[in-house]
């Protein structure tokens, strides 16, 4: 197994031989283009996936049409929904699209059921994973569930500046998407912590000009 997958699955430093070469001799490698579906709603779930590289995008339709996207699954990551469905033998309750080129190492339903059952190596990784990832979606339920439009938009301003720094390549409607609101809330409360000179913004980007007024905001606003 070469040095590249044993960084972004990295239980496989601790793996036997014997675990390694049954992982090569079952993994499937297939790539994706951006804007590609990968799973709707509904569909069957044959495949325990790993991204290698790339992102795909997981997200909710409502019935009026709006977005909500519950996770985005990067390099090293697997889905929550994915695992879920394979363990309770569902159908998929979401959709996954790509948001960037990626190439994705499937692994077969019954495979890694088998696995699971077979190696304590593979029920770990999997378990950690349900519970890292769960309690991420519970954070965004209870966001929507509890919290103001505006402060959840303001929250996500800091997020993204924390990853990105303070020029943020973003759509008002990616916000929207990302935060489960429509994009005409987002234009108007960026439009407002722009009037009062806490971010400026151009099309398709949005620039933080002050953080600590950023912050000072959420805090008046909670």
């Amino acid at each position: 197994m070469n040095n590249h997958l044993k960084e972004i699955i990295p239980f496989f430093n601790n793996a036997s031989i014997a675990i390694e070469k049954e992982f090569s001799e079952n993994v499937i490698s297939h790539s994706f283009k951006k804007g590609n579906v990968i799973t709707m709603e509904g569909d069957k779930c044959n495949y325990f996936p790993i991204i290698k590289s790339g992102v795909i995008r997981v997200y909710k339709v409502g019935y009026t049409g709006q977005e909500i996207t519950l996770y985005r699954i990067n390099s090293g990551e697997s889905c929550i929904l994915t695992i879920s469905c394979l363990l309770a033998q569902n159908n998929f309750p979401a959709i996954a699209v790509v948001e960037k080129d990626c190439e994705v190492l499937l692994i077969s339903a019954e495979k890694i059921r088998e696995w699971i059952r077979k190696y304590d190596i593979w029920a770990e990784y999997i378990y950690n994973y349900l519970s890292k990832v769960l309690m991420n979606v519970l954070k965004i339920i209870e966001n929507i569930s509890f919290k103001r439009i505006d402060v959840r938009i303001i929250e996500y301003l800091i997020e993204q500046s924390s990853k990105h720094g303070k020029t943020l390549v973003l759509t008002h409607q990616q916000i929207a998407y990302d935060i489960g609101t429509a994009r005409e809330v987002v234009s108007r409360t960026l439009k407002e912590l722009e009037s009062k000179n806490i971010i400026s913004q151009v099309r398709g980007k949005i620039f933080i000009n002050e953080h600590s007024e950023l912050n000072k905001r959420l805090t008046y606003l909670q």
